[in-house]
């Protein structure tokens, strides 16, 4: 392998070829995962970057277990080498945070063979520093996988600059502010730790020992770090290919270090590190397949030799090469289970006569499956429609990892004396998400299908649902098979009886009989001699009691919304949570009374990019719900967007406008209300009393849809400077007492859009934090009451 191709990969295509990989553009106000050089992370705070609400996990990291007894392959190992995959999902500065619309998109759905997820990127031209967004994160920490952020220093042949490194190692007292702030932004967002790759020239021993003791400092923050075989201990950049004496403080300093991919024999790596009390297994040989994928030539013997003990683990450069190689979504799922399981779509069987046998011939599956309840919809995290609780909610592609289901164990192996079914993840039809299991063929003797791996304890309460669909009422001839830890690969039976349609039907079965015991696999058995079969699964769960249904949430709000064109808009949505649900899902309710699905979250913020007029309506209302980790549905909370044209106009411009002061001659309360934001830094109301207030007449009372409130990033200044926290009030007269129309307690955005249904003749902007950074200073561009 040709030696510095990491470098060469990172310095081009990080810088330019990336930004061919698929990717949907997204409205103005879409939030993207976070990236930064060196001196522009010391100046980000969570809260005054409107995007970091939408870039939070709140998946927490599930335990994982690997039973040796139901490995799929016999050449598999346990307990030994670990898988490393660096993956990017898209360009630096092109991550959307919450998914999008559009299908293709590099799903990932083989968690079950690697340990860490590391969220590639970086470049010189869009930054250094590149945090994983939230929705791989959530995927990631279902599975029990670890996440870790990306540091690149490139190359000076692509652009790096040693001043960068000296900036990343700078200290201020006893502290290194850049780790500080990588601590900071890895708690915030909610994943493990960074994988740091220094390849920038010109540095000396000095500046390697600091760059020793950066990694020391993150680590004593709680933070994991892996490192890449590049810089030495001298501070030259010179690629080992091994654990070698010019390299091991490095690895002495991490939790893991990434070999280069010149390595050969790596048992002198091996013996290194157990040498210096470390495990082999923390060493990530590295292969690289983004150019060739499963036609890539590895040393397989080397790292990972037949019939004896691992040598080191794997580390895994770019196997999105699946989705990046593939001519469309068929092609890439063909092209993941050979990358993955091997050319025969079944990890049980790797006999192949090519090198590449797939990842499941060498280690050992495992599974996060270890705590009621268990649910999966067979969600692979993206398609071409939702459906929810088997009803088409929304029509067209989309993409959210957030939404992946902990995918099969062991995809596929099925026994059958006789002719065997054909299992696949079918994208035609749902019951919950855009796919569901499918077992199809000719059904002419017993077929086992072992799915789900699993450490799950039975209760005298415990169920196992199942929600199946047949092509035509009768005997489904499916069973639910489960085996036990007491025998792990023996199965017992319950019987899913008959349907009596053609749609999704639950099946509900009584696992009191086995109180006591902990399933170790969960699987089906179609039985019969039925000739064509076609059966299609859409949910698996397994849980105690009845299903819990979740508190709604509360105070769902609209942070602020961007007119894409007349008809849609783009908005960011926020709520107070309810408890930890498995999601929320955000509907929009359509005039004939039905609902459209705009999407869903884990997060307690959303944004929603495209949200269309239907016909001539003023408002739309919004509708968020909290769904259990049983699937149980919480009442919505609602929110309502108002739509312009028509009758309604903001009442509020040219009005008579008083303040409670203001900060220049020029910045009066006038200025608020002119309808212009783009006069520059005076073209603002502006005060720095006490109490802040800006007070409109309308003149007579009038009925008010919403307000609209421009801060200082939509006049161009600031957004540290946007408005926090600020309320709206309303009265018909002066002799009544103010009424709170809105309150917001922690708005980031530019604009922020707030829906009423009341009326009034004078209205109150109240400001009671007016910055997000502590400024004094109140900056409003426009206070607008909208109505008719």
């Amino acid at each position: 392998m040709t030696r510095r191709l990491l470098p060469l990969l990172c310095g081009v295509l990080l810088a330019a070829t990336l930004v061919a990989l698929p990717a949907q553009a997204a409205p103005g106000d879409q939030p993207h995962a976070s990236y930064w050089h060196p001196d522009s992370i010391l100046t980000w705070d969570p809260a005054s970057d409107p995007d970091a609400r939408f870039n939070r996990s709140r998946v927490p990291l599930r335990p994982r277990v690997s039973d040796p007894a139901l490995k799929a392959n016999a050449d598999a190992r346990a307990g030994e080498g670990r898988v490393a995959a660096l993956a990017a999902f898209a360009p630096t500065s092109g991550n959307p945070s919450q998914g999008a619309l559009d299908p293709n998109y590099y799903a990932f759905t083989y968690w079950q063979y690697i340990d860490t997820l590391v969220f590639w990127g970086g470049s010189a031209g869009e930054g250094l520093i590149l945090a994983p967004n939230p929705t791989v994160i959530d995927a990631a920490h279902r599975n029990g996988v670890r996440v870790y952020g990306t540091v690149f220093f490139p190359p000076t042949a692509y652009g790096g600059q040693i001043q960068w490194v000296r900036d990343f190692v700078r200290k201020q007292g006893s502290t290194y502010p850049v780790a500080d702030k990588l601590a900071q932004v890895a708690r915030h967002y909610g994943f493990e730790g960074w994988f740091i790759n220094q390849e920038t020239a010109g540095g000396d021993a000095a500046l390697a020992t600091e760059v020793r003791n950066v990694i020391s400092y993150l680590r004593g923050k709680g933070m994991q770090v892996m490192w890449y075989d590049a810089m030495t201990e001298s501070g030259a950049i010179s690629w080992q290919d091994a654990l070698t004496s010019a390299n091991d403080s490095f690895f002495q300093a991490s939790n893991n270090m990434f070999i280069d991919f010149g390595w050969s024999g790596l048992t002198s790596s091996r013996d290194l590190a157990r040498t210096l009390g470390r495990s082999e297994f923390d060493l990530y040989s590295g292969i690289d397949t983004e150019a060739n994928g499963y036609n890539t030539g590895v040393n397989w013997n080397a790292v990972f030799p037949a019939g004896r003990p691992h040598v080191t683990s794997l580390g895994i450069y770019r196997p999105e090469w699946t989705w990046k190689a593939s001519s469309g979504p068929a092609d890439f799922r063909t092209r993941d289970s050979r990358y993955w399981v091997g050319a025969n779509a079944d990890p049980s069987d790797t006999t192949t006569t090519s090198s590449w046998k797939g990842l499941a011939h060498h280690v050992a599956e495992s599974s996060p499956i270890t705590a009621k309840p268990f649910v999966t919809g067979f969600n692979t995290g993206h398609g071409d429609f939702y459906n929810v609780g088997g009803t088409r909610v929304r029509t067209g592609g989309w993409n959210n990892l957030s939404l992946q289901d902990v995918p099969p164990t062991y995809r596929w192996i099925i026994t059958s004396p006789g002719t065997k079914l054909t299992p696949s993840i079918d994208y035609g039809d749902a019951y919950e998400g855009g796919s569901s299991l499918r077992l199809s063929g000719t059904l002419d003797a017993a077929n086992t299908l072992r799915l789900f791996q699993t450490r799950l304890p039975v209760a005298a309460d415990t169920k196992l649902s199942v929600v199946v669909k047949t092509p035509e009422a009768g005997a489904t001839r499916l069973k639910a098979a489960l085996s036990f830890t007491d025998a792990p690969t023996t199965f017992t039976t319950l019987d899913l009886g008959s349907t009596t349609g053609t749609g999704w039907e639950r099946k509900v079965l009584d696992l009191s009989a086995h109180a006591g015991k902990s399933i170790a696999q969960l699987a089906l058995r179609a039985e019969g001699t039925a000739g064509p079969y076609d059966v299609r699964v859409g949910q698996l769960a397994l849980y105690d009691g009845a299903v819990d249904v979740p508190a709604a949430p509360s105070g769902v709000s609209v942070l602020g919304t961007t007119d894409v064109s007349a008809t849609r808009k783009s908005l960011r949505l926020a709520w107070t949570g309810s408890g930890r649900p498995h999601h929320y899902d955000v509907y929009r309710r359509d005039p004939d009374g039905t609902r459209t699905y705009l999407g869903a979250t884990p997060n307690d913020a959303y944004f929603v990019p495209q949200l269309d007029r239907a016909g001539g309506e003023t408002t739309t209302t919004i509708d968020v719900e909290a769904v259990s980790a049983e699937y149980g549905r919480s009442a919505p909370a609602t929110t309502t967007v108002s739509w312009g044209g028509g009758t309604e106009a903001n009442l509020a411009l040219n009005r008579p406008a008083t303040a409670s002061g203001q900060c220049n001659a020029n910045e009066g309360p006038a200025k608020a209300v002119n309808g212009s934001v783009s006069g520059g830094n005076s073209d603002k109301w502006c005060a720095l009393t006490g109490a802040k207030w800006l007070e409109v007449d309308l003149g007579a009372v009038r009925s008010l849809t919403r307000f609209t409130v421009r801060h200082a990033q939509a006049g161009g200044e600031s957004a540290s400077w946007n408005t926090r926290a600020f309320t709206v009030q309303t009265r018909s007269s002066t002799s009544e007492p103010w009424n709170t129309a809105v309150t917001v307690r922690a708005n980031t955005a530019a604009v922020s859009d707030h829906p009423v249904a009341t009326g009034a003749r004078y209205v109150r902007l109240n400001i009671t934090t007016p910055a997000q950074n502590g400024d004094p200073a109140a900056r409003i561009y426009e206070f607008e009451a909208w109505g008719g």
